[in-house]
């Protein structure tokens, strides 16, 4: 069916249910009309917009009615968020004839049947370990007649998939290490007790992982490998598992893990394997946007997707970290032992040296680079402590002699001045000890040749020298203005940990080059893909999201701001110039009810360092008590006294604390304080607060609890947010990032794009907690003047107009009477 219908009839047949609610028909329509341009949508739209489905049916009626589209490639931070899009996605399936195949993706870690279940050496991750055994198997069945090379083998090993006109493996070479790998045929075995069972299923192979079959091995020391990946070549690469294992074609790692493993399959690639073929992908960001994961959409990412981006207020901050890369010391260290190595073996003898040189030759790389590199890295790593040394030095005096009494938190040391575009200090300690530009372009493929010589050569070692060459080409080769380069000090007690320096006993040191403008690559991402929807809670202002997003400059072509950006019209341009782009916008309202909410801006004196003091000396009347603290703490207790429970957002975990001693004195129910913890800490605290009778449950607003955790139901009655959350200004970072701002988008807008903005989008966020259903009864706040239209740095114009009007401004004497006037109503 193509092109047989437009408008309300053609979209109704993919829509999951009987009606749209609110707004939800206008943004299927509006996200259709943006994909049949070839652009973009941004989207607001709060809980209760129905974006997962608007989202699913317009990408739907893309794929199957019109000849723009193949696919559809949707993209969440939050796993919640996934479980969302599968659940929408079997829902739109079942009223289809011929429903949509669906996948939603995994990383390898939680595929791997032998790292799940620990038979895995300690000091081996999964990832690494998983490479080694796939490299090891398809050397294993290479077919002799047939081999494209060690290129194919190494590629194929690492997920990618090479050239297979001329197919280099031999499927009969796969079943004989299947077979090998099961129990013997003549002992008394069962399947289930003799056998590796993981993820609720029993696999066909024995526990251990096998080693290779002495008559397959070459040499006296036969391999490991994975008959769950021999079996995948056995069948010539396909996949046992097809979308009918998920309930309406929608398939989970619930799905397609244990029935992989019961057919023998590595479960990772049958979901590489079926993700080809797929009409809806469903994965995190880490599979559109970074570097290392995208491989695994190689071949879908292209112009007949469609692209769902899923909370995407997240995408500068997600973006950006993803973008940015970490060399860790000790991985430094691995990298000049992994040169040290092969240095040593050449100069054991003669013949040694000549083996060595002629592995290197394959490659072009002399003995003499290795050395090179071997000498660089050492100096690096002397280089490194002295910094590090010097920093704590000036920082933390007598700190080597009790080292534990260093603060337990991360530490920055940028190498430049963030607000300043200029060399960092490594590339000038570099520079004046001789490791130029060519030295650095050289790391990737010396390194590269390295590992090419430890495993021709039967050495026992995994190298890291080829990974780390890239990084530090890429330290070298990237600009000045984009990334800011620091030494990263991860607070990390050593325990049973090796350390080398004194400092390493509380810290774990890397190189970190931040990337500081993440809109360049987005914009590159959005420009191979056909068209999409970027989608939220929170995105106004959109006018600044489209610019820090990239999608301003995709619009123009290139960079800057573009014209073919529209308004909430939805108006603009659907036959752009020659490289340009259509992007829209639109927002919608909240849906539910008004008079089950009540919305107040508590006119306080804002919350600055300045004038609210030290929380730690401010015992509630005491000495040190201000007037800030008073007009704070009454607004607190006006709000944890509302009924049921109440969240209360402060700027951080410091004063989040300060609260918490306040109130919990000051209430007469259970006062909760979370803090910066794990996870498993933070869940836990989480469900204390759910349990039982009504709580106060006091946070930072930039902590894990006031976004993305769904407080549904009676969950939660009240937020208040508490000045707004900017992050730590004083950051080297978020310096640079701001300087970075003002470059690309102009002096004028640094500060609000970098930091403003972001905050309030956290504001919402906590405050979007309490109403999420239509019979929600519930009260948010913003506590601080500076959300007050007329206050100096007032943050209200980047509040959507809904909000601005719905919030009702006061002083914190009238709000006890207004809670409870509002509360009477209610019962």
């Amino acid at each position: 069916m193509r092109d047989t219908a437009t408008g309300d009839a053609a979209w109704r047949e993919y829509f999951g249910f009987p009606e749209p609610y609110e707004n939800q028909a206008d943004a299927v329509e509006r996200a259709i009309e943006a994909g049949k341009a070839r652009g973009f949508l941004a989207m607001e739209g709060p809980c209760g917009t129905g974006k997962t489905m608007a989202a699913l049916t317009a990408g739907a009626h893309l794929v199957r009615d019109t000849d723009l589209y193949d696919r559809i490639v949707v993209v969440t931070p939050v796993k919640q968020q996934l479980q969302q899009f599968v659940d929408d996605l079997r829902t739109l399936n079942a009223g289809v004839d011929e429903p949509f195949d669906g996948i939603a993706l995994v990383g390898k870690r939680d595929l791997c049947p032998y790292g799940r279940e620990g038979k895995f050496p300690a000091d081996a991750s999964t990832h690494e370990r998983c490479d080694d055994l796939r490299e090891a198997t398809a050397r294993l069945v290479e077919d002799d007649g047939k081999s494209s090379g060690a290129a194919a083998v190494a590629e194929a090993a690492v997920g990618g998939d090479p050239d297979d006109e001329d197919q280099w493996w031999d499927p009969r070479k796969a079943q004989d290490l299947t077979a090998a790998a099961r129990p013997d045929a003549t002992a008394q075995t069962t399947i289930g007790d003799d056998t590796l069972s993981s993820g609720g299923a029993d696999s066909p192979y024995r526990p251990s992982q096998p080693t290779a079959p002495e008559s397959m091995a070459e040499g006296d020391d036969p391999p490991l490998y994975c008959p769950f990946e021999a079996d995948w070549y056995a069948r010539n690469k396909g996949s046992p598992v097809g979308f009918d294992a998920g309930p309406n074609n929608v398939v989970t790692t619930a799905d397609y893990y244990p029935a992989a493993v019961e057919r023998g399959t590595c479960p990772h690639r049958a979901m590489s394997t079926m993700l080809q073929g797929a009409d809806v992908v469903i994965g995190n960001y880490n599979h559109l946007f970074d570097p290392g994961s995208r491989p695994l959409l190689a071949g879908i990412l292209d112009e007949n997707t469609f692209v769902v981006v899923d909370e995407a207020h997240r995408l500068e901050e997600r973006v950006r970290d993803l973008l940015s890369d970490r060399l860790g010391r000790q991985t430094i260290k691995q990298a000049r032992n992994d040169c040290e190595l092969l240095v040593q073996r050449a100069r054991q003898s003669a013949d040694h040296k000549r083996q060595v040189r002629e592995v290197l030759s394959a490659r072009e790389i002399p003995l003499e680079a290795v050395d090179g590199a071997r000498e660089f890295y050492d100096d690096l790593l002397g280089w490194l402590d002295d910094r590090v040394e010097s920093f704590l030095d000036a920082e933390h005096e007598g700190w080597r002699a009790r080292p534990e009494r260093l603060p337990e938190r991360d530490r920055e040391i940028p190498l430049r001045d963030p607000d300043t575009v200029e060399v960092d200090e490594l590339t000038e300690w570099a520079e004046r000890e001789g490791y130029d530009g060519k030295l650095w372009r050289t790391l990737p493929q010396v390194g590269a040749a390295v590992e090419d010589a430890v495993d021709q050569l039967g050495l026992t070692r995994q190298p890291v020298c080829a990974a780390v060459g890239v990084l530090a080409a890429q330290w070298w080769e990237r600009d000045h203005s984009t990334f800011l380069r620091e030494i990263e000090l991860e607070h990390s007690p050593a325990e049973n940990r090796q350390v080398d320096a004194d400092y390493e006993a509380v810290y774990t040191p890397g190189l970190l080059c931040y990337n500081c403008m993440p809109a360049t690559a987005l914009r590159e991402v959005f420009d191979e893909l056909g068209g999409g929807v970027l989608m939220s809670a929170t995105l106004e202002p959109l006018d600044v999201f489209t610019r820090v997003s990239g999608l301003d400059a995709l619009a123009e072509g290139g960079g800057g701001s573009s014209g073919n950006v529209s308004g909430d019209d939805g108006s603009g341009s659907d036959d752009p110039t020659e490289g340009e782009r259509v992007v829209r916008t639109t927002t919608y309202d909240l849906p539910f009810p008004p008079e089950n909410r009540a919305s107040y801006l508590v006119d306080v004196r804002p919350f600055t360092a300045r004038n609210r003091g030290n929380p730690e000396a401010m015992e509630p009347l005491g000495e040190e008590w201000n007037a800030t603290r008073d007009e704070y703490a009454h607004a607190l207790r006006a709000l944890a006294r509302s009924p049921g429970n109440v969240l209360i957002a402060m700027p951080n975990y410091r004063e989040a604390r300060w609260a918490g001693a306040y109130l919990d004195g000051a209430v007469d129910k259970p006062v909760l304080v979370d803090e910066s913890s794990s996870n498993e800490e933070t869940e836990r605290r989480k469900q204390a607060f759910f349990r039982g009778e009504g709580k106060v449950l006091v946070t930072s607003a930039r902590g894990t609890l006031t976004e993305g955790v769904d407080y549904d139901g009676a969950k939660l009655s009240t937020c208040a947010v508490v000045g707004v959350p900017l992050v730590n200004i004083g950051s080297p970072r978020v310096r640079a990032v701001q300087r970075a701002y003002g470059d690309a988008f102009g002096e004028d807008n640094a500060f609000e794009y970098a930091l403003t903005v972001p905050a309030v989008r956290r504001a919402r966020q906590a405050i979007g907690r309490v109403i999420r259903g239509t019979d929600e009864v519930g009260v948010r706040a913003f506590v601080g003047g500076r959300y007050a239209p007329d206050a100096r740095h007032s943050v209200s114009p980047y509040l959507p107009a809904g909000v601005r009007e719905e919030f009702t401004r006061m002083t914190p004497d009238f709000l006890a009477d207004q809670l409870s006037a509002f509360w009477r109503g209610r019962r």
